[in-house]
């Protein structure tokens, strides 16, 4: 049987709440990209390191209209949803990474920031 794929569209933010959307296929991958700071760009310049929401599809084009779709809403909007899932705005990674990752390769994403 072939293993399902998985696709997740998640948000990270820093310490004052800066906020960064994206989407990849290897979320675990993906979160520890942004909190080394792998990755140059906003996240890496804004220190945001921390996942805060997200979202998992079986679908990569619903992942990537789901991105989309939150990009394009205001602030206030963005924090309601994630405070519905993660009132407290915990890393939801935060215990994540015991051991450095192996190096097999690149994740997808789509960089963005809004």
């Amino acid at each position: 049987m072939p293993k399902r794929r998985e696709f997740f569209v998640y948000i990270m933010a820093n310490r004052s709440r800066t906020l960064y959307t994206g989407v990849t296929n290897d979320l675990f991958r993906r979160v520890y990209e942004h909190k080394h700071k792998l990755i140059r760009g906003f996240t890496a310049r804004y220190h945001i390191d921390r996942l805060v929401y997200y979202e998992v599809f079986s679908d990569v084009r619903q992942a990537i209209l789901r991105e989309k779709q939150i990009k394009g809403w205001r602030r206030v909007k963005k924090i309601q949803l994630i405070e519905s899932f993660n009132p407290e705005w915990r890393d939801l990674a935060e215990e994540w990474y015991q051991e450095p990752l192996p190096d097999d390769g690149a994740s997808f994403r789509c960089e963005e920031r809004r």
